[in-house]
């Protein structure tokens, strides 16, 4: 049974799945190859500068002080590990799925379908939290045209509840709430009630998600137009933003530069990387490309290189324009210029945010229904999650099911964790990929055409990185061995990647693998053990139910599995008429 776990698909296999694909002759259609490098690297953008750089950048900065554009530096760094990494992926195996078709070719059939899991979770909860930030900065919009939504319209039941308690506590003390504080009682109040259970909804969240998801159904060059659209117009606003900031700067907010010393800038690591889903995003688009060996890798490199700067400009100017410690807020871009006396671009800010969530959003809808259509077409999920639509050329069922399972929990979820969860994922894949690379073999029997990952030997650079990472993290490692029967999961964690450095190290040097993918599997598997221990509880959670799924499901009816109906057709066939 071991070696069926890890039974993997051939390169040749993967080429032939992805001409089927776009000719089955069985009322499905193929995908549309519509998207180029401009394409692409829109979308990365897309993906990548959202609601990152509209809200969660605050919480990080405030953390971390003037010294967070350190951490997106690291971030470019990793991400451009990985980047380069997808990029050879992307060109030897031009099909949709992204990094579970990128494992199932490098490590077999038990380890793609964790990270197919993964994805699951990243993309969905990722969308979640991005439809949630896109209903406050919506709001924050039509309270400028004089225009109120109720307040149990525009939150979920467990925010508003807590929110309520503090102000009632505030009234209780004698003391008058503030304007948040009277809007909560307020929300809690006037929502109507069923059996004595408050009713509230985030109806804009809830509504946003359904508009997008009508938007991926009915085809990918809708998509691509609207996504284009809104990337232009939103990297105009953040190089305006930044502009306009360095008039306000003062050189005396950067110090100190690392208030909280490096593991205050690493507490944002969560936050940053939430948003640099964008490279998995891009990849599952492999089969729409109209050269997905020449132009995906481009549009991956292209997007990280943009957004990195974008990225580190915005971060230097609001750590200059107010102090770090008054940046955790909701929406920073537009705090730090009323801060400043310029109230007039608030409202402007939030239309840009409007936008560029809703571009993150348009994006990640597009993944999450690729990756379903590559596992059904693999025999790990029922066949209607591989059908395409006969006249939009989409996977229309995956995005049906999608768009559910977005849209109906942003009604009432929270979005406290789930920024931890999705950088999980994102982290995940990204270590898998850099690993996977190793895996591949030589001969990708593609005649020269594509990217290819140039070869630096890592047999001095990798353990000059590992002595440093040794000298640096010696007190912790120390403590962590001699505490070694109470240690906690965030210890322990960090025990497991000491080991798995010590050895990749020694491999490296042994077999002198290039230093590029052994750095990336380093770097991201290091800001993976910095996230909090309460996501990975949850994420290990998420992958029991996962294997279950698999071993009750997709084992049996793999395409690998003898004797089984093989075949891209077979996911497309009696497919009812749309």
């Amino acid at each position: 049974m071991a070696n069926s776990l890890f039974r993997k698909k051939s390169l040749e296999r993967i080429v032939r799945d992805s001409a089927e694909g776009h000719s089955d002759g069985h009322g499905g259609g193929g995908l549309s190859k519509v998207l180029t490098v401009r394409d692409l690297t829109f979308m990365g953008i897309a993906a990548v500068v959202g609601a990152g750089i509209f809200s969660t950048i605050g919480a990080a900065a405030a953390d971390g002080g003037p010294g967070i554009s350190l951490l997106f530096v690291l971030t470019a760094v990793t991400c451009g590990f990985s980047a380069l990494c997808y990029a050879e992926f992307a060109s030897r195996v031009p099909i949709a799925g992204s990094a579970y078709t990128y494992a199932y070719v490098a490590f077999g059939e038990v380890i793609a379908w964790i990270i197919g899991w993964a994805l699951i979770l990243e993309y969905a909860i990722g969308n979640i939290v991005v439809a949630i930030a896109w209903s406050k900065y919506f709001n924050n919009l039509l309270l400028g045209f004089g225009l109120h939504l109720p307040g149990w319209l525009i939150t979920d039941p467990g925010t508003a509840k807590d929110s309520f308690l503090a102000a009632q506590a505030t009234v209780n003390s004698g003391a008058v709430p503030d304007a948040a504080g009277q809007a909560a009682l307020r929300a809690w109040n006037e929502a109507p009630q069923i059996a004595g259970h408050h009713i509230i909804l985030n109806i804009p969240a809830f509504v946003i998600v359904c508009i997008i998801a009508w938007v991926t159904y009915i085809g990918i060059r809708e998509s691509k137009k609207t996504t284009n659209l809104m990337v232009i117009f939103k990297i105009a606003v953040v190089i305006l933003v930044i502009l306009m900031g360095f008039f306000f700067v003062k050189p005396a907010n950067w110090s100190p530069f690392l208030p909280n010393g490096f593991a205050g800038v690493l507490k944002g690591v969560s936050a940053v990387f939430y948003a640099y889903i964008g490279f998995d995003a891009i990849s599952t688009t492999a089969e729409e490309c109209r050269d997905a060996q020449r132009d995906l890798p481009k549009g991956m490199l292209y997007s990280l290189l943009i957004c990195t700067v974008l990225y580190i400009l915005v971060a230097i100017v609001l750590t200059g324009m107010v102090p770090y410690s008054k940046l955790n807020v909701a929406d920073p871009l537009a705090f730090v210029f009323a801060q400043v006396n310029q109230k007039w671009i608030f409202y402007f800010i939030s239309a840009s945010a409007v936008v560029a969530t809703t571009s993150v959003l348009l994006v990640f809808q597009l993944g999450q229904p690729r990756i379903w259509m590559s596992m059904s077409r693999d025999g790990l999920l029922p066949r209607p999650f591989g059908w395409i639509h006969p006249k939009f050329h989409t996977p229309w069922f995956s995005t049906i099911i999608t768009g559910i399972i977005v849209a109906v929990p942003s009604l009432f979820m929270r979005k406290d964790l789930m920024e931890q969860l999705t950088s999980i994922g994102t982290l995940f894949a990204f270590v898998l990929v850099s690993g996977g690379v190793l895996m591949l073999p030589r001969n990708n029997g593609s005649g020269g055409r594509g990217f290819k990952l140039p070869y630096v030997s890592g047999r001095y650079i990798v353990p000059i990185c590992y002595a440093a990472f040794i000298v640096l993290f010696r007190d912790r490692i120390g403590e962590a061995l001699r505490h070694l029967d109470r240690v906690g999961l965030q210890e322990m964690l960090f025990l497991v990647y000491t080991l798995l450095a010590t050895g990749l190290t020694v491999a490296t040097v042994v077999r002198k693998y290039s230093v590029i993918p052994i750095l990336g599997v380093l770097f991201c598997a290091y800001l993976l053990i910095e996230i909090p221990a309460i996501a990975w509880e949850w994420f290990f959670g998420w992958m029991a139910i996962g294997l279950l799924v698999y071993f009750l499901y997709g084992y049996r009816r793999s395409h690998l599995t003898p004797g089984a109906h093989k075949g891209i057709a077979a996911a497309t066939e009696n497919q009812p008429k749309c």
